[in-house]
């Protein structure tokens, strides 16, 4: 017998001394007993399937190019697609749609006692003894979900690639998990809607991936230990397991556990990038995280596919994988691609009932803005329990799709110029920042480069009638051409312009040809421009 079968049938033996006091205890060995197994069996036999998964990582990486090192790690390359891409849509979909209440933190906080969460469930569902986060799961049904119209909607807002939650922090996958009874596969909805999700957005030529909040569910449930509530209940292990304090050192058990979800994410459902949340920053991931990056990347090898990790903070080099930044931007170029994650929705991630959403004209400047510094934007929705997407959500996206539409040529593809922009409005830098900028004007310019094109995008339409590019002044030495056409997407009206020492100067036409930014194409005599 091996260490860790000793380590599971303790873990065992300890259940069965708590479990001894609950009649359905002596329900579940009765019919454990007619199938044949015995709970040791099928802890082991659960632990069985984990070391295979882990042992079939173990030799893709051996096969190279990645070895699980950072030295090696760094050798990565950014897919073109994903550097292309420029706009992504994020989905929030879990049981926490259910109560619809405060954000996708509700299973959390429905256990801390000092949180208004935790005062709404009670007045609402009553005590957490009686009525757990688990007994949402039944009114999660899904029943209106259309992975196809979906998709279909994702195309039309003008989307390159999709990232759905696999799993958030409540523990609950969103996919046929072999590894645990508690996902939307075998409870719930009884469907795999990351391999309906997976079809479906591929069907529509998109990219589609995933995400991974396995990591915090650590501790994610930890409240619930701390009064009388089904969180201490060892029924339930399952789903709230291991509800452990954040200081706790992390098991190897349990980071096994992460491993292997993983990688099974990777095997089952081919997802051509994915985001982790922040925790897998702690020092005890390092060795893991490197092994799964050196999975992935040489997994991916095998096929010839372009894949990406996104990650927060420190917890990769820069150069192994790529830098997301959640709620927030840059202030200035990164020389590196990088992306932004944010949503719709200024309160939450997930489905409530009370959205404050941000509008479509302060989401498609975030989107030019993020791209002029050579970043992507990946915007979130959160979808009812019953699988549909809420009006207003639709709208924006389609609003969004309606913009690109007019304007894409100036965001698919390109790359930074040697400036981001000019104009008076400032935007702070870091995360979760994104509701605090002051609006956009119409003297707020940004640029794109293409090809032999420069894109220069007013974030407001100028007030005077008149559009000044200081930044492309006559005789500047950066320029190296003289300019031979301007045109702004979306008008064929012939536009009046000239080149002076205090800039470029645009007549701008009668008619706006869309509702938000505005996009000039600028060509020049020489091509020698200074791009990045």
């Amino acid at each position: 017998m091996t260490s860790c079968q000793s380590s599971d049938i303790s873990w065992i033996e300890r259940i069965n001394e708590t479990l001894r006091k609950h009649w359905k205890f002596l329900l579940l060995r009765m019919m454990l007993a007619l199938s044949g197994l015995s709970l040791n069996q099928l802890a082991l036999g659960e632990r069985d399937k984990k070391n295979e998964a882990l042992e079939r990582a173990e030799k893709v990486i051996a096969k190279g190019p990645f070895q699980a090192s950072w030295e090696s790690l760094e050798n990565y390359k950014v897919p073109q697609w994903y550097l292309d891409a420029k706009f992504g849509v994020f989905i929030h979909w879990g049981v926490y749609s259910v109560p619809a209440f405060h954000n996708e933190w509700y299973p959390r906080d429905m256990y801390l006692r000092d949180n208004e969460v935790f005062k709404y469930h009670v007045a609402t569902y009553g005590p957490q003894s009686k009525f757990g986060y688990k007994d949402f799961i039944p009114q999660f049904k899904a029943e209106r979900f259309d992975a196809s119209h979906w998709a279909e909607l994702f195309k039309k807002a003008g989307a390159r690639y999709v990232v759905s939650v696999a799993e958030h922090h409540d523990g609950f996958p969103m996919y046929d998990c072999s590894f645990t009874d508690w996902s939307a596969a075998k409870m719930g909805p009884k469907r795999d809607i990351i391999g309906e999700l997976a079809a479906a957005v591929r069907q529509q030529g998109l990219r589609f991936c995933v995400s991974s909040h396995r990591a915090e569910h650590w501790w994610f449930f930890n409240g619930g230990n701390e009064f009388d509530s089904d969180v201490r209940d060892p029924r339930y292990a399952g789903l709230y397991g291991p509800a452990q304090p954040e200081k706790a050192p992390l098991t190897n058990e349990y980071m096994d556990d992460w491993l292997a979800r993983t990688c099974e994410i990777v095997e089952k459902y081919a997802p051509e990038l994915i985001w982790f949340d922040w925790w897998i920053e702690q020092p005890a991931f390092k060795s893991y995280i490197q092994r799964f990056a050196a999975f992935y990347y040489n997994w991916a090898a095998e096929r010839h596919q372009g894949v990406a990790i996104n990650y927060k903070k420190q917890a990769f080099p820069e150069r192994a994988a790529v830098l997301d930044i959640e709620r927030g931007q840059l202030d200035t170029i990164r020389p590196l691609f990088w992306q932004t994650d944010t949503s719709v929705c200024k309160k939450s991630w997930g489905y409530i009932q009370d959205h404050d959403y941000k509008s479509v004209d302060s989401l498609v400047d975030d989107l030019v803005d993020i791209v002029s510094k050579n970043g992507t934007l990946l915007l979130n929705i959160g979808p009812r329990p019953d699988g549909t997407i809420p009006e207003p959500q639709e709208k924006i996206l389609s609003e969004i799709g309606q913009w690109l539409s007019v304007n894409g040529e100036a965001i698919y593809g390109t790359r930074p110029w040697k400036v981001y922009g000019e104009g008076p409005t400032k935007v702070a830098g870091g995360s979760f920042n994104d509701t605090k900028r002051k609006p956009f004007t119409g003297e707020d310019l940004r640029f794109t480069t293409k090809g032999d094109t420069l894109y220069t995008i007013a974030l407001g339409w100028p007030e005077k009638g008149k559009l000044t590019v200081r930044s492309l002044a006559a005789g500047a030495n950066d320029t190296k051409g003289k300019i031979k056409q301007v045109r702004l997407l979306g008008s064929n009206a012939p536009l009046k312009w000239s080149q002076q020492a205090d800039g470029l100067t645009i007549e701008m036409p009668a008619k706006q040809p869309c509702d938000y930014a505005f996009a000039f194409a600028i060509s020049f005599v020489n091509q020698a421009r200074n791009t990045k």
